[in-house]
């Protein structure tokens, strides 16, 4: 049997100066249902969120809990300028045993009330300070329908901004919000009187950390008297922190402290373990299974030098190398790297070993580019197919430019990576042969509406050279694999001699393009396409293939899998799987 109770309510006009909103709770869609009739999801929304918890509710208890809530859709409504609701409910006995009754609110939203005007004025000097005025909302606005959250929101920007810039002695004059609903119309009325701005101090480092001053004031990009943001501040806390010299960093920049607006910086650092050991075991298509271990001296002496050794071990791959690196200034960005390695490697119709011993000097230029100037010796011993070994012995002065932007750095939803290095030997420059060896690549990803990101990667390479056959392997150009044109094997794709191996090539040029979507979060389908080869003429044909597959976004950045379809068969296409980890960009 059914049971219906029906009331309807009107609720009057008056002016309100503020409104405080009720705590939100999730609503038992069994036993609660709100319906806003028309299209105002946000108004759904917020009613059902508003609504209460309910459970085990007879139906004299919905009667009863009816009041309660029809007021706080009341509120929901209000919180979004709603103020003249009709709201009609309802109770429904169950139809069998386990069959809840149920309340049902039925909202007609009525007409919205909106801002008549808008008053905001900031006193003192923060009033003439444009980056004052920038991070403050144009939202609500004069026609805007009345939101109390973005109305609470200007007000705290307001408190916010004034505090990032350093206005600690800054408050409110008038803070008025006059609502009329009778006449469907608020006015916004706020004064806020900054006060004089702080400035930073003098910077000090507290005793204990055991490394020079000269070397940890370098790591301050601002000056005495200069005025306080808080950016400065949290800039030199990640800085420090990212050093890799510190395990804690404590900064202590309050304006408590101050004496006449001159904020003191003191800064606590606690020394973290000189010493690390790190160990990995990975697989790619590419090279099969394969085991990472690296050791780091993070530290060796109070002006910030380290040390450190890297391994990889795979089936077709082996190296060691070793690096010494001393910071410059500033250190965040520029330092000198000296190194040695040994690497071995027998890939398809190549075997090479190859010692380097060099420097790098790295250096970030205002315009964010990174510029890395090196000096490389290479010594290195090949055979190609079933030729005689020999041997190369290479002085490579090299120069290179890259630049990344990105909005994070695990997974970035758009941003780009752009890379050129040059490198080049001279025979009259203890070296074996003249070459120029140019290296492009350009990587970019944008995402629209959250779900749809499309990925573009393109990369051009060349040597320049007049006795290539004297070119060692390292500096030849290869394609195919993982991170080149998918469907082929790791580095098969290659021009070849008249006995059919792969000799390497003059030129590279590698183009891709991918679509992923995002169907369950951290989780995307993808569909792809790539192009390009080794060669000797830059007209030579090029090979392609095509295929599927998936994303995970894991905890340590991206894992792909791909089944993947070359697409031509004269250069060894043919259905292959590839497992590959790594950033997008």
């Amino acid at each position: 049997m059914l049971s219906l109770l029906r009331h309807r309510l009107f609720p009057g006009t008056h002016v309100l100066i503020a409104l405080v909103l009720l705590v939100p709770c999730r609503l038992w869609a069994n036993q609660v249902n709100v319906k806003v009739e028309g299209d105002y999801p946000q108004l759904q929304e917020n009613a059902e969120v508003f609504l209460g918890d309910v459970e085990g509710r007879s139906v004299d208890n919905l009667r009863r809990y009816s009041g309660t809530a029809t007021q706080q859709v009341e509120q929901a409504l209000k919180a979004l300028g709603y103020y003249s609701p009709i709201i009609e409910w309802e109770v429904s006995e169950g139809e069998g045993e386990d069959d809840l009754p149920s309340l049902t609110l039925t909202v007609i939203p009525g007409e919205p009330v909106r801002i008549r005007s808008r008053n905001v004025v900031i006193e003192g000097p923060a009033g003439e300070d444009s980056s004052f005025w920038e991070a403050i909302p144009e939202t609500p606005g004069e026609g805007d329908v009345l939101n109390h959250g973005q109305y609470s929101s200007l007000r705290q920007s307001i408190q916010n901004r004034a505090r990032r810039l350093g206005y600690f002695d800054g408050e409110f004059v008038s803070r008025r919000l006059e609502v009329n609903p009778g006449e469907l119309t608020a006015t916004i009325d706020i004064r806020f009187r900054s006060g004089e701005r702080h400035r930073l101090g003098a910077v000090t480092f507290e005793e204990g950390h055991g490394f020079e001053n000269e070397l940890l004031e370098k790591y301050v990009t601002f000056e005495p008297g200069q005025p306080f943001h808080a950016d400065e501040i949290a800039k030199l806390n990640r800085d420090l922190s990212d050093s890799g010299y510190f395990s804690g960093v404590d900064i202590d920049a309050s304006p408590t402290n101050a004496d006449d607006g001159v904020i003191p910086v003191n800064i606590g650092l606690t020394t973290r373990p000189p010493r690390s050991v790190a160990a990995g075991i990975g697989f790619s298509t590419d090279v099969g299974p394969r085991f990472r271990g690296n050791w780091r001296e993070h530290w060796i002496n109070p002006m910030g030098h380290r040390r450190g050794v890297d391994t990889e071990l795979s089936g077709p791959r082996q190296n060691l190398s070793t690096w010494y690196e001393l910071p410059l200034d500033p250190p965040m960005t520029d330092s000198i790297r000296l190194g040695a390695g040994y690497q071995r490697e027998d890939i398809e119709d190549v075997e090479s070993e190859l010692l380097t011993l060099g420097q790098q000097w790295k250096h970030q230029l205002d315009s964010g580019w990174m510029q890395i100037a090196s000096l490389r010796w290479e010594g290195e011993r090949f055979r190609i197919g079933e030729d005689d070994r020999q041997s190369s012995s290479l002085l490579l002065p090299g120069l290179g430019y890259s630049k990344l932007h990105a909005n994070s750095p695990l997974d970035p939803s758009r941003g780009y990576r752009v890379q050129a290095d040059v490198t080049g030997s001279h025979r009259a420059a203890l070296s074996d042969v003249d070459i120029l060896h140019v290296n492009f690549l350009v990587r970019g990803l944008y995402t629209l509406a959250d779900r749809h990101r499309f990925l573009a990667r393109f990369q051009f390479g060349g040597v320049a050279t007049n006795q290539f056959d004297d070119v060692p392997p390292s500096l030849r150009f290869f394609a195919g694999g993982d991170q080149s044109v998918r469907g082929y094997g790791y580095e098969t794709l290659s021009p070849e001699d008249e006995n059919g191996v792969a000799i390497g090539g003059r030129y590279l040029m590698v183009g891709s393009v991918e679509y992923q979507y995002e169907f369950v979060q951290n989780w995307r389908m993808a569909a792809f396409y790539d192009e390009g080869n080794a060669m000797d003429d830059l007209l030579d044909p090029r090979a392609s293939g095509a295929g599927i597959g998936i994303r995970w976004v894991s905890p340590v950045g991206p894992l792909r899998f791909d089944v993947a379809h070359g697409l031509d068969d004269e250069f060894g296409g043919d259905w292959r799987i590839h497992f590959s980890m790594g950033p997008e960009l």
